[in-house]
């Protein structure tokens, strides 16, 4: 009874941070996503212990390295359909496809255990809007067009463009996670594509800078 106590005291602990991360950030969730948000950093936290999926090894840390730092990109995403190259344990793809059910998000590793975990989130948190897939990106060359490609921490800019140039649709745009302004990697870009917005984002309580950048092929350019 002490060990489901404590279990209890650490979810309440857990959910009252959360609230107050999802208020200074002026996002909004339904209950249930709270509640599916706090499920993916348990179950993250316990996968962790055995697979070594993130070096962030305290709960409370992944809330704000991990959960808020994927939820702010929502707001700028255009489309319904996004695929999440390098997502590693399920980031930012995980969050991003609890907040937003209407879209579809296909989740690519090339690693087996971190794919074994996302798959396992989807089944226990009931996610049907989630495709983990187990390919180098430049091997997954029949799947589907998106309307975004998204990465965090995967790869210099022109390397993304070049590894996935293959998977936006004509229409589609590619989101970059950075943390300060890649001004040597935006300048080196190729004249195939151009950066339409660097915004920077906040993430409360999380230590230096975050922003997100948003490139197009030049061919979409009106």
């Amino acid at each position: 009874m002490i060990w489901l106590g404590s279990q209890h005291k650490g979810d309440r602990v857990l959910k009252s941070l959360l609230d107050s991360l999802l208020a200074e950030a002026h996002i909004q969730l339904e209950p249930f996503q709270s509640e599916q948000l706090i499920q993916l950093v348990q179950l993250l936290d316990k996968w962790n212990k055995a697979y070594n999926l993130t070096s962030v090894r305290d709960p409370k840390e992944m809330l704000t390295r991990h959960i808020l730092d994927s939820l702010v990109v929502s707001p700028y995403l255009q489309g319904q359909s996004f695929i999440d190259v390098g997502t590693g344990p399920g980031l930012p793809g995980l969050p991003l496809a609890i907040v937003n059910p209407d879209k579809q998000f296909v989740l690519l590793d090339s690693l087996g255990k971190r794919i074994r975990f996302i798959t396992q989130v989807c089944h226990e948190l009931k996610l049907t809007n989630v495709t983990p897939i187990q390919s180098r990106v430049e091997d997954y060359q029949n799947g589907p067009k998106f309307d975004g490609v998204l990465s965090r921490a995967f790869a210099s800019l022109a390397d993304m463009l070049q590894w996935c140039s293959h998977l936006p649709a004509n229409h589609g745009k590619f989101y970059a996670l950075k943390g300060i302004v890649p001004e040597p990697e935006i300048e080196a870009l190729s004249d195939d594509f151009a950066v339409t917005d660097i915004i920077k984002l906040q993430v409360p309580r999380l230590e230096g800078q975050r922003h997100l950048v948003i490139i197009e092929r030049t061919f979409n350019q009106k």
